[in-house]
């Protein structure tokens, strides 16, 4: 059984400074997820990872290095304000929501906020898109080799870990898993095929 103040100080030491800065490692036993990173929201200061350390015991530490790598490299993916056409139409639909408002235009107001919806879902759906999901497990792999592994190893550590959560969690691997472990096992040496880069532009 791992000491869960003792593992956190561990896990804080094996993430790059950027994550230490960004992150929070928080425990939840309660939790049926083996470790569960919720989508940060823009005015979130803290980007809070929860984990569940009676599972977390259950893997290697090779596995939960990766994993914890992983999950860091995700959040630390995530922009809500990078500026692009998605980003400036929902400053406009806010812009615009607020002199509606003001106004008191009722279908104005409609518009507005019909605007900035769609433009802030968009931003959304860039941020759960596979190439970001593919691009974190990258990410990690290229940390991991600065904590002394080989970029084959770590992604075989990462693949395995992916495997073992949701073996844990007693559920199938989704869809984008599925994606996530064929991308390590070509990395690993694993398999001659890669994800296609038709697929890794897909939202889901």
């Amino acid at each position: 059984m791992l000491d869960s103040e003792l593992e956190i100080r561990r896990l804080l030491d094996v993430m790059p400074a950027s994550g230490r800065m960004l992150t929070k490692l928080v425990s939840k036993p309660e939790q049926r997820a083996l470790i569960d990173a919720p989508f940060p929201m823009p005015w979130s200061s803290d980007r809070v990872v929860y984990i569940n350390f009676d599972l977390w015991s259950r893997l290697s530490r090779p596995q939960r290095d990766l994993l914890i790598l992983r999950t860091v490299s995700w959040l630390s993916s995530v922009t809500w304000f990078q500026p692009n056409l998605s980003l400036g139409l929902a400053g406009a639909g806010v812009v615009g929501l607020g002199f509606e408002l003001l106004q008191q235009d009722i279908v104005g107001i409609a518009a507005t906020s019909a605007l900035g919806a769609i433009a802030l879902s968009q931003v959304w759906r860039t941020n759960r898109s596979s190439r970001i999901e593919l691009e974190a497990d990258e990410k990690a792999l290229q940390i991991a080799q600065r904590r002394g592994y080989t970029e084959t190893d770590a992604a075989g550590f990462l693949l395995s870990a992916i495997e073992s959560v949701a073996q844990n969690e007693g559920r199938s691997l989704t869809f984008i898993e599925v994606l996530r472990c064929q991308a390590l096992r070509a990395i690993a040496g694993l398999s001659p095929m890669s994800v296609p880069q038709s697929i890794r532009q897909q939202d889901f």
